[in-house]
Formats: structure tokens, sequence, C-alpha cells
């Protein structure tokens, strides 16, 4: 097909407006699926996806729709994901694509990671199309979304379509918007091979399946291709489209979003942003590529069986294909055993990738409490970087340190306004701007240490404002704070999978709170056993696992009470004696409990 009857597209919203729901619908109506494969959440193929009703992989499709000036066009679709954990995706998606379809649900109006796509897309100079989904809802208002289209999001009012993709309301007029308003694609005038690499997965079969646009040049199968970040060259073995299903063709020409199926069989051998080239007339210079992610949370990742540590290993490596975002090292703890450091754009992150670990590959795993990357000085001028509380120096050693901070848009009903801003300080974080947005809704700026916004604050947003509220956030840079190494110890002992980096103000409550945890999980021993949490050797919060008791007087019937008093001591003197050199062994499912109850 001609590259001018080619338009390359993508679904961009808030989470939870629509767009998988849109995607099912574009799909029915240019008969790219039969009324027999027809599912809803088509594109989302993870079972997790449509568990928790979230995108997590953005899926791409190629659709024939016959417009109404009489030319059958190709229509590439490039669904993608609304958490804020996911923005990377969106980029990515945002690449290969000339134009977005930008959602607003008309019942909740403009969101915060609407803004936030938004501000992707005009990174990579999209036509807007906006469409007001949820029309038929009792609660939309069509005319104060026009409004904040022009107020905030500097769209004319006019050029959005009234939809509802449920039931297929303003479907055709959409499909026409793209046919007119979203650009063809333009191939370069030297006709050299450029494919953008957006994404890939591993199949155990085939090897590496990477997903490309073709911005200029074809490629076929037998073709020798080139990757330019590693100079590696390999034979094509299959080229083909989505349609969503993968479906093999002859040749994919520029404009086309497809996939390649070349020999590579290792996770390391392709990267994500990369460019694809003819080996035998390469061209000159890579298209500009993708940022290098940079994840923000870091965690350990164990296996529960110590011999599972070369299969969660061979495991890491085929997610790392499919999720370019997900980092991860070896290390080893005397409580766990051997495992992996892994780094991660966040919580929903982490956690998607510890369930995708224990469906997709049967792993059983745990994982030590989240942290984050600090900058730490030391007294002699050297510069550490810390994301593990191992690797964190003695207090005495250190002259500065210096955590990660965000800079977080929170969009809130306006009578919610006190109960965020408290929400914020109790974070250690501040307020630097409140924009009204119009008659009920809010926009709160805040400075927020990354840490604090990691393990509770979005629940306790949308708890707060009864799920009204939305966030989104964007890396500020560094600040020096009071950061401390905080330990637990049990019976006198260190357990480093415990070990936390904490703010000096915060260490109290929540050496507390963890000592408690532990107190519930830890078996009673036959002599009283302290858990302390430990700041650069001050003890800051202590609890007390009581002693089992034995009955030694059982086996006296009648007789002197000297009897029994002389058996009572005798034990007194064992339990301070074993008090002295007894060790609590602590349970598996112990260090579980305690650090699922951390996430």
């Amino acid at each position: 097909m001609s590259i001018d009857l080619t338009r390359n597209f993508s679904i961009i919203a808030h989470i939870d407006h629509g767009k998988t729901t849109l995607s099912d619908r574009l799909l029915e109506a240019t008969s790219t699926i039969t009324a027999r494969e027809k599912q809803d959440q088509l594109l989302d193929a993870m079972d997790l996806e449509r568990e928790k009703g979230i995108t997590i992989k953005s899926h791409p499709v190629a659709m024939n729709y016959t417009a109404k000036d009489g030319k059958t066009y190709k229509l590439n679709l490039l669904d993608t994901p609304g958490h804020v954990d996911f923005s990377y995706e969106v980029s990515r998606s945002l690449a290969a694509c000339e134009g977005a379809i930008l959602m607003v649900d008309a019942a909740q109006g403009v969101e915060a990671q609407t803004v936030a796509n938004l501000h992707l897309a005009h990174q990579q100079n999209l036509v807007i199309i906006p469409i007001l989904n949820k029309i038929d809802l009792p609660a939309a208002d069509v005319p104060k979304c026009r409004r904040q289209l022009e107020d905030i999001l500097a769209i004319p009012a006019e050029d959005a379509i009234p939809a509802s993709a449920k039931n297929g309301i303003g479907i055709q007029d959409i499909l026409e918007a793209i046919v007119q308003r979203v650009p063809h694609p333009t191939a370069n005038e030297d006709n050299l091979l450029r494919c953008s690499v957006f994404d890939s997965l591993y199949d155990n079969y085939r090897g590496v399946v990477s997903y490309v646009r073709v911005f200029s040049g074809t490629v076929k199968k037998g073709q020798r291709i080139k990757l330019m970040s590693t100079n590696n060259t390999y034979e094509v073995k299959e080229v083909g489209v989505f349609t969503p299903k993968m479906n093999a063709t002859n040749i994919l020409s520029a404009g086309d979003v497809g996939y390649i199926i070349a020999n590579m069989k290792s996770a390391s051998e392709v990267k994500i942003g990369d460019t694809v080239t003819d080996s035998v007339k390469p061209c000159a210079e890579p298209l500009p590529g993708f940022k290098e992610i940079q994840p923000m949370v870091f965690a350990g990742i164990y296996p529960v069986d110590t011999s599972d540590y070369e299969a969660l290993k061979a495991a890491m490596g085929k997610l790392q294909i499919n999720d370019a975002a997900f980092t991860y090292g070896t290390e080893s703890s005397t409580a766990l055993g051997f495992g992996f450091r892994c780094g991660f754009l966040g919580l929903l992150h982490m956690e998607i990738i510890q369930e995708r670990l224990r469906r997709e590959f049967n792993m059983d795993v745990i994982s030590t409490y989240p942290s984050v990357i600090y900058q730490v000085t030391l007294t002699d001028g050297e510069e550490l970087i810390v994301d593990n509380p191992a690797m964190f120096p003695e207090q005495q050693q250190i002259q500065e340190v210096r955590e990660p901070m965000v800079q977080v848009f929170v969009m809130i009903p306006g009578e919610y306004i006190g109960d965020i801003m408290s929400l914020v300080m109790e974070k250690r974080g501040e307020v630097t701007n409140t924009e009204t947005i119009d008659d009920t809704r809010v926009m709160i700026s805040s400075l927020l240490p990354l840490a604090e916004i990691l393990v509770d604050f979005n629940d306790r947003l949308k708890s707060m404002t009864r799920g009204y509220g939305s966030m989104d956030y964007e890396h500020a840079g560094y600040r020096a704070a009071k950061m401390v190494k905080m330990d637990m110890l049990i019976a006198g002992d260190p357990v480093e999978a415990f070990s936390t980096i904490v703010h000096r103000d915060k260490a109290e409550s929540f050496g507390r709170a963890l000592a408690s945890r532990l107190k519930e999980v830890i078996p009673q021993q036959l002599f009283v056993v302290a858990i302390q949490a430990c700041v650069g050797g001050k003890i800051v919060a202590r609890e007390s696992i009581s002693s089992m008791g034995k009955n030694v007087t059982a086996k006296c019937y009648g007789g002197d009470i000297t009897r029994k008093r002389k058996l009572l001591e005798k034990q007194k003197e064992g339990k301070k004696k074993m008090k002295a050199i007894g060790k609590v062994n602590i349970p598996q499912d112990a260090f579980i409990k305690v650090l699922k109850t951390g996430d």
C-alpha cells in the first residue's frame, strides 16, 4: 500500500478513561477482527492487565479502513498504558507515530496524567485529535470538558469529537478524523533502511521478536540487517504485521509498523530504541533514539527456594527484553541467600514485575523493602551512589546525604485541599503552587522526597478524595536531607534484610512499626527475645517476645515445697544462660510476611 495511504497513530489518556475500549471498537469497525474473535480488552493480552483493568504493555495493530473518499487506508494503532509508572511505554509508542488521539472522560474531565501524556505528544510534534469519551453517562458534562480543553490544554474546543467507546457512538467520526487530520509518514530520499525498535518480546521457539516502525527503505525475509548500537549483523527470518495476532508478510515498507524476527537468541542482543539498518548499505547515523530509562526505585528480589536462583536469572533476562525499564544485578544476603538487586520506575511497576515472575515463569519470589538512590558525600570528599541499605556508610564517615526529589502534580476536588496539604506536609513535602482549574477542581504542585511517595501516597490520596484525586510526578533533582541507616537487631544480632534508610525524624516511628510486625511473625523461644531498632548504635524502638513456658514442676507429686522451688531456680538459671548464648533462627516465612506487609 502507498505511503500516502498509511496513518500511524496512538491513543493516550489518563488511566481508566477508555483507551482499551476505544481500540476494541476501532478493530470491530474496520472488520480487523471477526465476531467470533470479539472480546473485551482484546489488546490486553496478559491476565494481569484484564484483572487490574489497566494496560501495562503497548500493543500495535494494523487495520484497513475504507474512508468516505472511497480510498482504503492502512491505520497502524499503538495502544498505550495510562498509569504514571508506565509513561516510558507511552513515549516509546509516540515516537513511532505522526498523530495521537487524546481521550478525556466526559464525566471526570482533564486529569493529571492527561496533561502529562499531552506534553509527551507535543515533544514528538504529533497532531492531536481530542475525544470526549463516555458522553452517554448521566454524569457527563460535555460543555465543561470543552472549556477544560481550551483552558488547561490549549486545544480548540470545536476540534473535540463527542463519543462513547462502550456504545460505539462517534467511532466513524474518529476514523474519518484520523484519515483527514493525521499526516501520512514521509520517507527519507536516500531510501536506505531505517527502523526504530520500540518494543520486543522473547519467544521460546523463535528467539527475540522486535517490534519496529520502518522510517525509510524496506526489510524482507532473508535480508542481512545490522543493529547500530552493537554493530551485530543478523539474517531476517520473518517480517510481518499485527492484525492483532502476528501475521507474516513478504515485506515491510517505509511507514509500516510491524515485527522482525532475526536469529537473536539472547536477552542482551536487542536494545529498545535501537536503529535497525541494512548491513550492506547502512545509513550513516542512527535515528534520534529514546533517552536511557533511569530506574527510580530499587529492591532486592530473591527466590524463596535457593535452588531456583539460575531459573530466576533466566526469567529476569527474558522479562528485561519485554520491559526495557526493568534492570537487575546480582547480590547476596546472609538471611535470604543469593538474589538480585532490581530497579523499577515505581511501586506499581515493581508489583507488576513480581507478579509476572510468579505467573509467566512460575517463580516463587520474595522482595526486600523498596529504597531509592541516595547520593552520599564522605568526609574525605569521595562521592557514593547508594541504592542498597547494606552499602550505606557509617554515620561518622558521612558529610552529606542527598535524596531524590519529585515534583508531584495532584488534581483534586476543591473541598479536599486541606486534607491533601496535610498529607504533603506529613510526607516532608512543600506545596509550591495551587491553581484553580475550574469551579470544582484544584491542581496542587508540590515538591516531595521520592522515598515518601513510594509506599502509600497514591493509596491515601485516593481514599482521602474518595477516588476523585489523580497524580502525576516527574524527577526534580536531589536535595540534602538527614538520612540515617536503621538496623533491626534480633536477640542482639543485626538482620540485614530488614535494614532501611530513613529520615532521622521518622526513624523512631518507623522502627516501632517494624518491630511490632516482627514480634507477630517470629516464633517464641525458650528465652525472652529482644527486637530492637538501632540507628548509629542508639536504640530508638524495642519490642520483646516473651519466653515459652515449660512446666518443670509437673513431675512433682506432693512432697516438700522446697523440691519445686529448687526446680524453678534451676530453670531460671538455665534461661539466663540460654539468653546469653542462644540464637534465634528466623524462619523463611517470617521474612516473607514482614516484607510483603512492607510492600
